[in-house]
């Protein structure tokens, strides 16, 4: 038999590799595996706080009561090749707090006339601010919608808001007095402010579709009486099937079930009460 030198080197390597594993290895157990459980709350830890580093990870695994070392943390969390970033969701859920919407919208009279609605909508639950009505908007008189709003340095960071002219340079002031950025839209582009565009075709629906508005004093109620209905008891899907001022789960132990009328009787909240 022909072999190489370098053939026979190899082999002598690999024998002495096998040695020293067998040698090692012979009556000992090693080391314990991680749980599978424990593993995949690692990884999932790692992914929702991309900011977190293994000492961090690894204190929040010891108050959770799980004793692992913090090399085990380390090798468990999801590996990345390039700088941590936040996800477009979480980018947008740290800003939603200091978003808010503004926009107009027209109601027909029984007398044919005009009547504009005047809302500002928080995006962070869902909440109307502020609305207001009247026959003829103007730059200033918009502004002012904008201090009973916020008053009192209770502005919002960011205002966002489509390219009406109404928004004139008194308006243009008053935000930059209160200290907040305006955000304007593309033009014909409502979809790019969905939350207020969202809430206006819900009043038109849910309550002015159905009824024939006199004057301002009854749109202005009309709109009041659904907004609270909008806050207290109207279920909102991205909210979790919850209202924007929160409601209660009531167990049956609270007594039998009835039906409180709301905007007029369009609408009902169920509510459980001891008979």
């Amino acid at each position: 038999m022909l072999i190489k030198p370098d053939t026979v080197i190899g082999w002598h390597r690999r024998g002495f590799r096998l040695y020293w594993k067998w040698k090692s290895c012979r009556g000992q157990i090693g080391r314990p595996g991680t749980a599978r459980e424990i593993r995949e709350l690692i990884r999932d830890m790692s992914t929702s706080n991309v900011l977190w580093g293994a000492p961090t990870l690894h204190g929040e695994l010891l108050k959770l009561g799980i004793e692992v070392s913090q090399a085990t943390a380390a090798k468990y969390m999801v590996k990345r090749r390039k700088p941590p970033s936040q996800t477009w969701r979480m980018f947008l859920e740290n800003h939603v707090k200091q978003l808010v919407s503004v926009d107009f919208f027209v109601v027909p009279t029984v007398s044919f006339r005009i009547l504009y609605v005047f809302l500002v909508l928080a995006h962070e639950r869902r909440c109307v601010v502020h609305f207001n009505v009247t026959e003829h908007p103007t730059a200033e008189w918009t502004a002012e919608q904008l201090v009973q709003a916020f008053p009192w340095d209770t502005g919002p960071h960011y205002l966002l808001r489509d390219r009406d002219r109404i928004y004139g340079e008194a308006f243009r002031l008053q935000a930059e007095n209160m200290e907040i950025s305006k955000v304007l839209t593309a033009p014909r582009s409502p979809w790019q402010t969905p939350y207020v565009e969202r809430l206006i075709g819900s009043i038109r629906r849910e309550c002015l579709d159905h009824l024939i508005v006199m004057n301002e004093s009854s749109l202005r109620r009309h709109v009041a009486c659904y907004l609270d209905y909008h806050h207290g008891s109207r279920s909102h899907l991205s909210l979790g099937k919850d209202s924007p001022d929160g409601r209660a789960v009531e167990p049956p132990e609270l007594g039998r079930i009835v039906a409180v009328p709301r905007v007029g009787g369009l609408h009902h909240r169920y509510e459980r009460r001891v008979a």
